[in-house]
């Protein structure tokens, strides 16, 4: 046996995330847990991103309950989560204390790795995260969100992971949200990587199938060295997802590197997704092959189809085009950030109102706050004359601090805000969720005692070909039963003096 190759796999959160808008309901997952945790995974990523926001906005699910239910149908594996740095599972920079709560009560939940990330690469806004998952005793994984711009290069990101190591992280993962990571850039980093931080350093790699080209460089980045990747199971794969579990397995044959994989289980779990999948098939993706063209807008797969329903809802879906070809203006007035959640969004929006309403005639809220440094530093300088406009927009200067160091002290005041709501259960973990989604949460904890919604039609068929469920206790099921999905986020938008509510895809 030669050098093993870890695998992490995301078909409980992100696949369903990046292929079926994050709906999938906890107890269509149930029945391949047995399988998933005998499988021999590094880790299971099921938890973060955009479920938190899912769960209780679209399936009336408790996304605690689902990372204890997972806690307890999962116990040979580590459950994994991504997690945005300052801004956790939201969408704006919460105070250090809310931070350090949250960290606190996931791991006390179940959660074993936290993939701590910031959406512009400022190293400021992790390291509270950062500190919070070593003090409760789990994994933190440092992030590099990779992207592509006359600013980023190898070096730079090499050096991020320095200071990454330097702050104390037990991994770090580079992150490719956009599938923008071509083989021989991957070889490079992963090497330089391990020479500048030492051979013993634990890389992970994450990501996205959508340009065609990252399954070489998982290839690329293993022979230089890559510990750990991240696949998904092949009926959710591919599209805007990601690359699958079972090709890398063949893939890896005769090159003397292997997993620690079974096959058998892993195949067994390949035909019970295949037969869930087809329940959404109205939140499908209708991406599914190969677009290269990405590596010109770097948009991750899910905001594609969000900014045509945008532009539809205005009546200009044939000006898709020019939202794409915007994009990239957009983000070079801003410094290049790396396009992920909430960054992302926050360009895609306003190249949106740039294409309807003029260049840059109405700001958002969030890309004036994106200009002025209110979410962090960009490695690129900023348009001045955009400047000036987010400026006179926002009526606040431009700021150079961390953004966090800003905010005062909230949790008391969450607390008495989220005990005045109806239906709240006094717990730490209903705080947070309110913290998260101040606007959905109210209205989640009133209807939360109805139970789960399960958004998928056609229940799947149990056969003898379809994996037995979990065994799990009475409280295991009432937890399950207790679950749901996920979607898209709603921003408050500005437009001539009055508020819109926009809906978009998350990405991350």
């Amino acid at each position: 046996m030669g050098r093993i190759v870890e695998v992490t796999d995301v078909i409980l959160r992100d696949a369903h995330q990046s292929l079926l808008a994050t709906r999938m309901a906890m107890e269509d997952m149930v029945p391949a847990c047995e399988d998933l945790d005998n499988a021999g995974y590094w880790s299971l990523e099921c938890w973060g991103g955009a479920t938190f926001d899912s769960c209780i906005r679209f399936l009336n699910e408790d996304p605690w309950e689902r990372l204890r239910a997972f806690r307890k149908l999962l116990p040979k594996t580590k459950l994994q989560m991504l997690l945005r740095g300052q801004n956790l599972l939201g969408y704006r920079h919460y105070e250090d204390a809310v931070v350090e709560r949250f960290v606190a009560k996931a791991a006390e939940n179940g959660m074993d790795v936290f993939r701590v990330f910031d959406a512009l690469n400022d190293l400021r806004n992790l390291k509270t995260a950062i500190a919070a998952v070593k003090k409760s005793g789990k994994h933190a994984q440092g992030t590099i969100c990779y992207t592509v711009s006359p600013v980023h290069t190898t070096e730079a990101f090499i050096d991020m992971a320095q200071s990454l190591k330097e702050m104390g992280v037990d991994s770090i993962c580079i992150k490719d949200m956009a599938a923008l990571l071509k083989p021989q850039p991957a070889y490079d980093l992963v090497k330089g990587i391990k020479q500048r931080c030492g051979a013993d350093t634990l890389i992970h790699l994450h990501a996205h199938a959508t340009t065609g080209v990252t399954l070489v460089s998982l290839m690329k980045a293993i022979e230089a060295g890559c510990d750990i990747v991240d696949t998904s199971i092949s009926s959710l794969s591919l599209g805007s997802g990601h690359n699958p579990t079972e090709a890398l397995i063949e893939m890896l044959e005769g090159t003397g590197l292997t997993t620690r994989l079974d096959k058998d289980r892993i195949l067994k779990v390949k035909d019970y997704f295949t037969q869930v999948r087809g329940r959404y098939r109205e939140f499908m993706s209708e991406f599914t092959g190969v677009d290269t063209e990405i590596f010109k807008s770097q948009i991750p797969g899910g905001m594609i189809s969000n900014m045509e329903s945008q532009l539809k809802g205005q009546g200009a879906a044939h000006r898709l085009q020019e939202v794409l070809e915007e994009v990239p203006r957009v983000r070079a007035d801003s410094g290049f950030p790396p396009l992920v959640t909430p960054s992302s969004q926050i360009v895609g929006s306003q190249a949106v109102f740039n294409v309807l309403m003029g260049k840059y005639k109405t700001l958002t809220g969030e890309f004036a706050d994106l200009m002025l440094g209110y979410y962090g530093s960009t490695i690129g300088e900023k348009n001045p004359h955009v400047l000036a406009k987010a400026e006179a927009h926002a009526k606040k200067p431009v700021i150079t601090g961390r953004p966090a160091d800003l905010l005062k002290p909230e949790w008391a005041t969450l607390r008495k805000e989220t005990e005045a709501l109806e239906s709240n259960n006094g717990s730490d973990e209903d705080v947070l969720t309110y913290a998260m989604f101040p606007q959905v949460a109210p209205k989640f904890f009133k209807s939360r005692p109805a139970g789960p919604k399960n958004l998928g039609k056609d229940p799947v068929k149990k056969d003898a070909t379809a994996p037995a469920p979990a065994k799990a206790d009475s409280k295991t099921v009432s937890a399950v039963q207790a679950a749901a999905l996920s979607g898209p986020v709603s921003y408050v938008i500005t437009l001539h003096g009055k508020e819109h509510k926009v809906t978009v895809a998350p990405g991350a």
